[in-house]
């Protein structure tokens, strides 16, 4: 009697390769690169979202020990006592989602997605190019201050403003919402 030959081995075929820009593609991650020198940064753009301002305001602390906030709506800041974006560590820049009914610089920060770039004009007639890597909803009763404002490994950006529910008691909205971004080139 014959035995029967053992059944041929089956070889995984690899899934084809989907396009970019179909739904469910991913744009490959950025690279991050090392660190600028640091200047003072002088504009933002955020093309995917629409964002182009003016000249970055200063800010630093309030007297509770909170980011200060742009004074209007059309105004962004970055946080002076941090570092510059570009230089080693998480650049801060802040501005409105809305004040006094105008809807404000990152009235869109919400749409940001991974991927969108982030290109801050720097005094020192540079640009240091971000990459958008997330981006997050925290309550303001329980904000990661050190995951937002921590030490990191390389030169990296976060934009925060306001969002979520408002809360028209206390004129306030109720979270945070933080793009975080990794320095993925130079201009």
């Amino acid at each position: 009697m014959a035995t029967a030959a053992a059944p041929a081995p089956t070889v995984p075929t690899a899934a084809a390769p989907i396009p970019p820009g179909t739904p469910g593609s991913a744009p490959p991650p950025a690279r991050a690169i090392g660190a600028m020198p640091s200047a003072k940064p002088v504009g933002l753009t955020v093309a995917a979202i629409g964002v182009r301002t003016g000249a970055l305001l200063p800010l630093g602390l309030d007297k509770a020990g909170a980011l200060e906030v742009p004074p209007d709506a059309t105004s962004a800041g970055w946080f002076t006592l941090g570092p510059a974006p570009g230089a080693n560590g998480p650049a801060v820049i802040a501005a409105h989602v809305d004040y006094k009914g105008v809807a404000g610089v990152f009235s869109r920060l919400k749409d940001l997605t991974a991927g969108n770039e982030i290109r801050v004009a720097r005094a020192d007639g540079t640009v240091a190019v971000f990459t958008t890597y997330r981006v997050e909803h925290y309550p303001k009763s329980a904000f990661p201050t050190g995951q937002v404002y921590g030490n990191t490994t390389g030169p990296e950006l976060r934009l925060i403003t306001c969002g979520g529910s408002f809360d028209s008691s206390t004129g306030q909205y109720l979270d945070n919402v933080v793009a975080y971004a990794r320095l993925t080139g130079s201009g």
